[in-house]
């Protein structure tokens, strides 16, 4: 017996070390044993500070890891109150039925298991040392949930950053609000704790932000990186464990071999694109570099734009006070803006002209892009802009021409790289039915992104380029069709934001490309002043009315050129 009880609390005294409970889980579950990284990993889990971000590459196992921890935990100290919290209420869910699946499962911890009359239930349960208490050993909540009230030892925050609720300025700024609640809820203890574990979603990431606010981050990237690169990335938050691995010779090397290779790691990229992969697999929380990216979504005017006539003149200012709230959908970066016209200038006129470009869907794309842009004074007005599947279909081919009619436009330009002008001999007999006007294409050779930046980026940074915000509604909501990880690599405005002088920086690029198109268009134009033109329209009234009155007080009708004319 005595013999026994020892066994007993050895064990137990090799299992404080969380390590040592993990490879028993791992075992458990038929998995093979743990790899030095997912070691690592559960160290910093267990010996981290209060406040803790847990950032590792995707498919490395840190929810099972940190399931696994919340367990160990509950054995050293059955009075922990845990609050798991996800971005949806059945990802919680899941973190605590797999919590209870290890306590039911493995013998060494039975004891654990909730007695008749304790709570048992994946949404909320017990163990069965647990003392009673208004809070239950292990509660789960969506981060929409009503958090107010819980209170825990340990908050573990479990993936709370997913693309829906990061696409946007707006959805990040509630997420935001949304974890500071944590602080409410934390027990007033030295021994507490909260721990987030994700990867981020976006370039504006919430894991970002938490280091500011004293989160010491530990970061296990899925490739080693040279010295240099590595300090520049993640400065003193890469893990010593990656850290001292990341030589010249490792640079591009597997962090996890025995789970992911090379030619692992490589197929994944191609498939979640660079971006993706550096955020979700690299964990570079440089990438909101904006530098990098020269299109700037603050420099567009949004503002409503008339069918018939605009403005002569319009004037752009950063005011906080003509800025969008969060009714229109931003996907832009941290502090990007929509701005409204700091004023107009001159009367409403006819626009110069209309033109409608299309980039046609090609092979390995599924959207025929499309943009209709109007000119007025070296203004540009952007009215109708988007992408819609069906390639070279009939229905896909009517829209466009109704959509040509109902902006009056002029000319349609086609891009003809894919092809071979089929889609413009198909959209032909179509227009002739519903909209005749001149029919072009266009061919391009150049580099696509240094082509599309060095049309775009003189209209950005001169505020010449007006966009109304139904463009910017119906960009966000046509995108919500794609799956999810999906969406913003097809809206416009990402595309716009997201663009570099890197050859392949976009992974769709489709909806940028036709409004490139368009505008490239009207840029032998784009050199009128706005002011000489309102100057020059002035004269022009002046004249007609000095005819009239030279008409009126001599009775006899002037030349046609001027009244000055011998």
């Amino acid at each position: 017996m005595d013999n026994s009880n020892n066994n007993t609390d050895q064990t137990l005294d090799q299992l404080r070390d969380f390590r040592n409970f993990l490879f028993v889980v791992w075992k458990h579950l038929n998995l093979p044993d743990p790899t030095d990284l997912q070691y690592d990993i559960a160290e910093f889990m267990q010996h981290g500070p209060k406040r803790s971000v847990v950032m590792a590459f995707r498919g490395v196992g840190k929810s099972w890891i940190c399931s696994a921890y919340v367990v160990h935990q509950l054995l050293l100290d059955p009075t922990k109150n845990f609050l798991v919290v996800s971005a949806s209420k059945s990802r919680s869910d899941d973190f605590s039925t797999f919590t209870l699946r290890i306590i039911n499962e493995i013998p060494c911890i039975q004891h654990l298991k909730p007695r008749d009359g304790q709570r048992f239930s994946k949404v909320a349960f017990d163990v069965a040392p647990a003392p009673p208490a208004h809070a239950p050993s292990v509660k789960s909540l969506g981060i929409t949930s009503q958090l107010t009230g819980s209170r825990a030892d340990v908050i573990v925050a479990d993936d709370v950053e997913v693309p829906n609720n990061s696409q946007t300025q707006g959805m990040r700024d509630k997420l935001d609000e949304q974890v500071k609640e944590f602080e409410a809820i934390i027990k007033p203890l030295d021994t507490s704790r909260i721990i987030f574990l994700g990867t981020p979603q976006c370039e504006d990431s919430i894991y970002s932000k938490l280091q500011e606010r004293g989160y010491n981050t530990r970061i296990w990237p899925s490739e080693y990186t040279t010295p240099d690169k590595a300090q520049h990335l993640y400065g003193d938050n890469l893990a010593p464990f990656v850290q001292k691995d990341c030589h010249d010779e490792n640079n591009g090397k597997s962090t996890e071999p025995l789970r992911f290779s090379e030619l692992d790691l490589e197929e994944r990229r191609l498939s979640y694109g660079r971006s993706g992969y550096a955020l979700q697999f690299m964990l570079n929380p440089r990438l909101s570099d904006v530098d990098r990216y020269p299109l700037k979504i603050n420099d567009l005017v949004v503002m409503d734009i008339d069918n018939e006539v605009g403005p002569e003149k319009i004037v752009w200012a950063a005011n906080p006070e003509n800025s969008y709230d969060n009714s229109l959908p931003n996907v832009g970066f941290n502090g990007d803006r929509f701005f409204r016209p700091f004023q107009t200038v001159g009367d409403h006129v006819p626009f110069t002209g209309s033109v409608m470009s299309i980039d046609p869907s090609g092979r390995g794309r599924d959207e025929t892009a499309y943009a209709v842009v109007k000119m007025l004074n070296g203004q540009l007005f952007v009215p109708e802009a988007g992408g819609m599947r069906g390639g070279y279909s009939e229905q896909t081919l009517k829209e466009l021409a109704k959509m040509a009619k109902a902006h009056n436009v002029n000319t349609i330009v086609v891009e003809s790289n894919m092809g071979d002008g089929m889609f413009t001999e198909l959209l032909k007999p179509i227009l002739r039915t519903i909209h005749p006007c001149s029919l072009e294409e266009v061919r391009h050779t150049q580099q696509k992104e240094r082509r599309i930046i060095d049309t775009l980026e003189p209209v950005l940074n001169q505020h010449r380029l007006v966009v109304d915000p139904k463009v910017i509604k119906d960009d966000y909501q046509s995108a919500q069709s794609y799956p999810l990880e999906q969406q913003s690599r097809y809206m416009l405005l990402f595309q716009l934001s997201r663009i570099t002088n890197d050859r392949g920086s976009l992974l769709q690029d489709d909806r940028l490309d036709a409004l490139a198109i368009a505008i490239a268009y009207w840029t032998t134009q784009m050199a009128q002043d706005a002011d000489q033109q309102i100057t020059d329209r002035k004269e022009e009234l002046l004249q007609q009315e000095l005819e009239k009155f030279m008409d009126s007080a001599m009775g006899t009708k002037t030349r046609s050129n001027t009244w000055m004319t011998v």
